[in-house]
Order: structure tokens, then C-alpha cells, then sequence
């Protein structure tokens, strides 16, 4: 380039900067505060055209042009051929089948919050759908569900996340490049863009891990605008979009302690600063009381709330709420018809009122160590090997039609027979199966066959609809069960048997005599009497807060209990360090050559570049430390600050989402890395921009070299890859060349 052109070049150049500067006072590209500089007015002696007027334009309004550009894109990687296979894919078969619920106002039950599965239940209202396909694995959608609206629902989710991106970079003050290198990973990371494109939750776990991440972000730059109402704005959003993401996955919670983690640090400084005053230290701990525990908590237990009230009738999940609030379900046959008051010879169902507690069941199995009785166990489905009779101990003679009635009352010493097999509720000084320091309980004997051991004391807790406790009364009294013999306590504590158990609840006597243990509580759920009138105990109201706590507890109950089952092989099960390393991938449908099958692979820069930077950015901090510690003063305040909040969060951000899954015992999947890869992308950007800013300021051409280098890479292997997400058809074989290693099962 000849002298005369560089000097049109840098002239134009600095124009360009200038325009920025008074566009944005006091701020730098990316909205990060800098240093006043001398403006220099270079337009007398810079003649504009045409060309550098269109740049001057794009660059002025990059920040409006670039992400909508890259939201098209995003919109197109989520959505194209999105229709085209018309089967239940993966675990479409759970979540659209929880939509059909809410469209059917049926009460069902899983581990995982409602927030996301009443978006899916919304976009089956907006299609029109009316809840009454049954989502089998495999099966044909019909012609009369319109899928293909549900799933750009969905999609619509996993498109936004890429604007998100883009603005969050931005908002952690990576330069320009670094912002677009973030985006396109976002954009073309192949696995983000697969599963955005069926009914499922991740999506929008997803969408409301970005938007948390950036609400807090923005609120972070607004930290010296402490009070103002842009400061309150965002702190309010970071609020609503913590409660929104913990609405529907627990695994929002990492997001959560991710923003509580900066908060402590916060507030820890603020404590620190000796010039503030208490008043205002006070009002920014109330402020972040308010914003960031009670507002989520309202958005989560709202969601709980809707949940309640849209599903008002009788469902497939009943049996792990409370019989109080099963009574009042539409439909339900929990309290219908039952006589109030338990009589003796009534034939009832009891259920444990502990935190999904089952009904009290047993079988004609045996235990196969110890007494090798019959077993008795917990049981959430419900049929007649829930049944129980109430008999007089053995010192009273039997119960006849024409005795007079005599009510079962506080204190009472009493048998229950089971209904089906004729054998005592029973217990002995013998070890319960999986709680060793329990005594086992058992079924023995027959109506006149057996001894003192199967007695049992009862003890009325309370009564929801009355505090005369001298009758036991369907659904609303709570009662322990008392062994009249050992002195201890009947009790169901959400320990699972083994598979000879069929893993139903283990049932055990607890010798610790501790009143205020709900898993030794019982109630009578179901009463069948001919001699007694028929009552209404459901017209007494559940609580909502107890109704809230029983749910989650028996969601985190059962989230828990989803451990790997040595006896069966689970394909599609990995293990958490398979996914940093992208070493398998997951099959999301079956492999014949007549449908079209998907497969969850990330893209290979994606993954292997933030795994790298994870790595790169603790060498990075190490390095520094070392060299601060032999007593080098290398880094400006500012560089440090960037250091700690566009680097050390996003690596925190992984750590918090990644970590519990290596000491989690239940089942792993590849799709549960997908929130912390986010965080390892931010990470990534954070990297690429540190070490290239001496290229910004020795040669901003190389610069942009480099990260056209990585822009073309990401972009070529996601088209590479680009079948596993569009659907691959015909003969598997055909797509061989993208099986790199054995582990990515994609053609056999």
C-alpha cells in the first residue's frame, strides 16, 4: 500500500473512532468504561465517500445489525426440515405426554419443576391439540396433531439463546471479534441446535440459563449506578429469570449459586469498604434479599401454584400427594363414598404422609434373607394389595355384623390383616433388608393364627378437621402405629428395596421414638364399610404450602432414586468425562433406514476449544499469580477486574454446573452438559480475546485473521455435521464419514 492510501486508510480510520466516541461518551466499545481521550478532528482533512460511509455505518450500528443477522441464522439452524420426521423422538415421549396433561387438567407427576412442560402443554393449546395422544416412544404422530407447530415452539427457545450470547459477550467487555466468535459457537455448536428442535425442556433451560447470565452480567456494569432504576431493573430481571430457570430444571440452581457466589463477594467488599455507610450496606443486602431470594422464590412457587390450578382433576401422579389433597382432585376416588370414622372389620388403604410416601402394600413374596415372611412395602399405585383390615387384637374376640359398631380410637391395641393374603401386619427383632439399624416388618399368620408381635399401639398425631381425637377419622387424621410389643415405630422412609423388592419402599419399625418424623406418620386413605354411612372428607382443604413442600420433596425423593441399574444396560447412559472431551455422542430415535434419525454430537471445535481454554485460562491465572507473587506489577486495575469477571465467573459458571454431575450416583446423559458448555464458550471468548489484543494493537488485519481462521472452522464443521441435526435418511452407512471415533455411534 503506498504512503498517501495508508494515510487515507488511518485518517478514515480514525473518523470511525471518532463517530464511536461521541456516539457512546464514556464508554468503551462494548459499553466498558475508559479513559477520556482527546478528540481529534480529522474531518477537514479526510474527505468521506460513499465506501467509508457505509462502514462508518455498519460499525456504528453493529451492535443492532449483528445480532440480527446472527438471530436469522439462529432461526434457521433451529427450525429447518424441522417437521420432517413425523415419530416421537427421544424423550418427546415424557414431556409431550406431561403437555397432554395440563390440556387434559390431569394430575401427574415428575421430577422436574412445571415451568417448562406448561410451555409445552401451551404450544399443544396453540396447535390446537387436544391432549389425547398418548406420545409412545416410536409412534406416528397423527395427522390431527400439529407437532411440527410444538416443536418450532420449542425451537423458538434455543434460537433467542444466540442473541443472548451475543449481548452477554458484550456485557463481560470481550472485544468486538471475541463477541462474534462467542455468538457463532452459540450459533453452530451442533447439539444446541439438535435439541432445540423437539418438545423437550432443554431448550428453554437453556434460554433462561442465557438470560440469567446475562441479567447478571448487566447488572454487574451497573454496579457503580448502585439504586438507580436501570440498577433495580436488572436486578429485578436476575431475580425473575433465576426463578424462571430453577421453574423448570433443578439444574438452574448451579446458574442460582453461580449469582449468589458474585453476590457474597459483593457484598463482602461492600462490608469492607469503611466509607460506606451502614444505612446504605443495609439497603444493598435488603435490595439483594429482595431481588435474588425472595422474587425467585415467588416465580418458583408461583409456578407451583398455576400447576395446582390447572390441573384440577384426578390423574396418573395422585398417589405421591397427600390423601387431603387427592380428595379434592375432580374424579378422584380417595375419600369417595368413604364412611369418616374407622370402624372395626372396615377393609381401608393407609398411606405414609411423609414426603412422597406410598400406600402401604404387601405381596406374596417373600423376603429372601432374615424372617423370609412375606414382605410389606411401600407402594405409589394403587390396587388391592393396598388393603387392609382393622381387626380387634387377639385378646378381643373377632368382629360380627351383629356386634354394635365400635370405632377405632386413640390409643386402641389392634391387628391390620391384608386383605388379599389373610396374613398380620407384623414385626420381630429381626434386621430390616436395607436399614440394618431397623427392625424388619413382615406379614405372618391368619386371622387366629399368630402372637403378641402383631399387635400395634395406635397414637392420633393430629386431625385436620377437629381436635377430638377419640375416633380415627379417613384422610384426616394423622396416626402412628406404635409395635405394642417392641415399642417401635411403623415407618416407609424412601429407602428403595432391591429388584427381588420390585424397588418399592422399604418398610421398617424405627426404634427412636421421634414424633415430629413424618415417614411414621399414616392416614387412612381409602375406607370400605357397608355399615357405615358414607361422609365427605374431602371438603377439607389441603394447604398449598404443604402441598408445595410434599411435591418437591417427593420430586428430589425420586430424582434421587434415578440411579444406573446394574441389571440393565442403558446404551444411551455416559459418563461426565466423556462430555468435555466430546467422546460420545447419543442416539436420539431408532437406527432403522426408514426414518430419519438424529443424533446429539456437539461440534468438534465447540467442544474441544472451551475444553482447552478451561485449561488455558487456569494456566493463565497461575502464571499471573506467580509473577505478582515474585513481585511483578504487570497487570493494570482494570485488566484484573476483566480478569475476574469475564474470565474467573464464566470458569465458575462451568465448575457450578459441571461438578455435581461427577459426584451425582443417578443416571448421566450427554445432554446434561450442555449448560455448563455454555459457561466453557464464554470461557473460550474470554481466552481468544485476552491473547489477541497485542494483535488489536500492533495489526488489527492479523487480528481478524485469526479469528476468521476460527469463524470458518466452526461454521465448516457444523455444516460438516450438519445431518446429525437436519435428520439423516436412508442407509446409516452413508454418513460413515463422520464417525471419527468408535464411541459416536452414528452408522452401526
Amino acid at each position: 500500500m503506498s504512503s498517501s492510501k495508508a494515510s487515507h486508510a488511518s485518517g478514515a480510520a480514525q473518523t470511525d473512532h471518532n463517530l464511536r466516541q461521541r456516539h457512546t461518551p464514556g464508554k468503551g466499545e462494548n459499553g466498558s468504561a475508559i479513559a477520556p481521550m482527546e478528540e481529534v478532528d480529522d474531518k477537514k482533512n479526510v474527505q468521506p465517500t460513499s465506501h467509508s460511509n457505509i462502514l462508518s455505518y455498519l460499525d456504528e450500528y453493529e451492535f443492532l445489525i449483528a445480532p440480527l443477522i446472527f438471530t436469522a441464522l439462529a432461526f434457521f439452524t433451529r427450525m429447518y426440515r424441522i417437521g420432517i420426521s413425523n415419530i416421537v423422538t427421544w424423550d418427546e415421549a415424557h414431556f409431550g405426554k406431561f403437555g397432554s396433561h395440563y390440556l387434559k387438567r390431569e394430575f401427574y407427576f415428575d421430577v422436574h419443576p412445571p415451568l417448562g412442560k406448561m410451555l409445552v402443554g401451551l404450544s399443544g393449546y396453540m396447535a390446537g391439540y387436544n391432549g389425547s395422544f398418548e406420545f409412545k416412544s416410536g409412534e406416528k404422530y397423527p395427522e390431527e396433531l400439529n407437532y411440527t407447530f410444538m416443536r418450532l415452539f420449542n425451537s423458538a427457545f434455543g434460537a433467542m439463546c444466540v442473541p443472548l450470547a451475543y449481548f452477554t459477550a458484550r456485557e463481560l467487555n470481550l472485544r468486538r471479534p471475541a463477541v462474534w466468535l462467542v455468538t457463532m459457537m452459540v450459533l453452530f455448536e451442533n447439539s444446541y441446535a439438535t435439541i432445540s428442535r423437539f418438545i423437550l425442556l432443554d431448550s428453554m433451560l437453556l434460554f433462561f440459563t442465557f438470560t440469567t447470565t446475562l441479567c447478571w452480567a448487566r447488572f454487574h456494569n451497573l454496579r457503580r449506578e448502585s439504586f438507580s432504576a436501570e440498577w433495580f431493573l436488572w436486578l429485578t430481571l436476575t431475580g425473575i429469570n433465576i426463578g424462571c430457570v430453577c421453574s423448570v430444571k433443578w439444574v438452574g440452581l448451579f446458574c442460582t449459586a453461580l449469582v449468589g457466589a458474585y453476590t457474597a463477594e459483593d457484598l463482602w467488599n461492600k462490608f469492607g469498604d469503611l466509607n460506606m455507610p451502614k444505612a446504605r450496606l443495609g439497603a444493598h443486602l435488603g435490595a439483594r434479599i429482595l431481588g435474588l431470594i425472595v422474587i425467585p422464590m415467588i416465580v418458583y412457587m408461583f409456578s407451583f401454584y398455576i400447576h395446582f390450578l390447572v390441573l384440577e382433576n384426578s390423574g396418573p401422579g395422585d398417589a405421591q400427594m397427600s390423601s387431603l389433597f387427592q380428595a379434592n382432585l375432580k374424579g378422584t376416588e380417595v375419600g369417595k363414598d368413604s364412611p369418616l370414622e374407622v370402624a372395626y372389620g372396615s377393609r381401608a388403604t393407609l398411606k405414609n404422609m411423609g414426603y412422597g410416601g406410598g400406600l402401604l402394600h404387601s405381596h406374596v413374596q417373600t423376603f429372601p434373607e432374615g424372617s423370609n415372611q412375606q414382605q410389606v412395602t411401600c407402594y405409589h399405585h394403587k390396587d388391592a394389595n393396598n388393603d387392609w383390615f382393622f381387626y380387634p387384637n387377639r385378646n378381643e374376640p373377632l368382629p360380627s355384623q351383629d356386634d354394635p359398631i365400635k370405632y377405632v380410637s386413640n390409643g386402641d391395641v389392634m391387628r391390620l390383616i391384608h386383605s388379599q393374603t389373610g396374613r398380620n401386619l407384623h414385626s420381630h427383632s429381626v434386621s430390616a433388608p436395607v436399614t440394618k439399624g431397623d427392625n424388619e416388618v413382615s406379614c405372618y399368620g391368619n386371622t387366629t393364627v399368630g402372637d403378641d408381635k402383631d399387635h400395634w399401639t395406635m397414637e392420633v398425631v393430629n386431625d385436620a378437621a377437629t381436635r377430638d381425637y377419640s375416633k380415627i377419622r379417613t384422610l384426616t387424621t394423622a396416626f402412628r402405629l406404635r409395635h405394642t410389643s417392641l415399642g417401635c415405630y411403623l415407618r416407609a422412609g424412601n429407602v428403595n428395596l432391591p429388584q427381588w423388592g420390585f424397588k418399592q419402599i422399604e418398610v421398617t419399625c424405627v426404634k427412636e421414638n421421634k414424633p415430629r418424623d413424618v415417614y411414621t406418620h399414616w392416614n387412612v386413605e381409602a375406607h370400605f364399610n357397608d355399615r357405615l354411612p358414607a361422609g365427605d372428607p374431602g371438603s377439607y382443604k389441603s394447604p398449598f404450602f404443604r402441598d408445595f413442600v410434599h411435591l418437591n420433596v417427593a420430586m428430589m425423593t425420586s430424582n434421587n432414586a434415578l440411579v444406573p441399574d446394574p441389571d440393565k444396560q442403558d446404551d444411551l447412559a455416559s459418563q461426565f468425562w466423556q462430555w468435555p472431551i466430546l467422546n460420545v455422542g447419543l442416539r436420539m430415535c431408532g437406527w432403522d433406514d426408514t426414518i430419519i434419525k438424529y443424533f446429539l454430537l456437539g461440534n468438534p471445535l465447540v467442544y474441544w476449544g472451551s475444553t482447552a481454554s478451561l485449561v488455558i485460562f487456569g494456566a493463565l491465572v497461575a502464571w499471573y499469580t506467580i509473577r505478582w507473587q515474585r513481585g511483578y506489577d504487570e497487570l493494570k486495575p482494570e485488566e484484573i477486574d476483566h480478569i475476574h469477571y469475564g474470565g474467573l465467573y464464566p470458569v465458575i459458571g462451568w465448575f457450578l454446573h459441571y461438578a455435581p454431575f461427577v459426584a451425582m450416583a443417578r443416571v448421566t446423559y450427554v445432554h446434561h452438559y450442555y449448560p455448563a458448555l455454555y459457561f466453557a464458550i464464554l470461557t473460550m471468548g474470554f481466552v481468544m480475546d485476552w491473547f489477541t489484543r497485542p494483535l488489536q494493537r500492533k495489526d488489527k488485519k492479523l487480528e481478524w485473521a485469526v479469528y476468521g481462521v476460527f469463524y470458518v472452522a466452526v461454521t465448516m464443521l457444523f455444516w460438516l455435521f450438519r445431518a446429525v441435526v437436519f435428520g439423516m435418511e436412508g442407509d446409516n452407512k452413508k454418513w460413515r464419514h463422520l464417525k471419527w471415533f468408535d464411541r459416536w455411534r452414528i452408522t452401526d
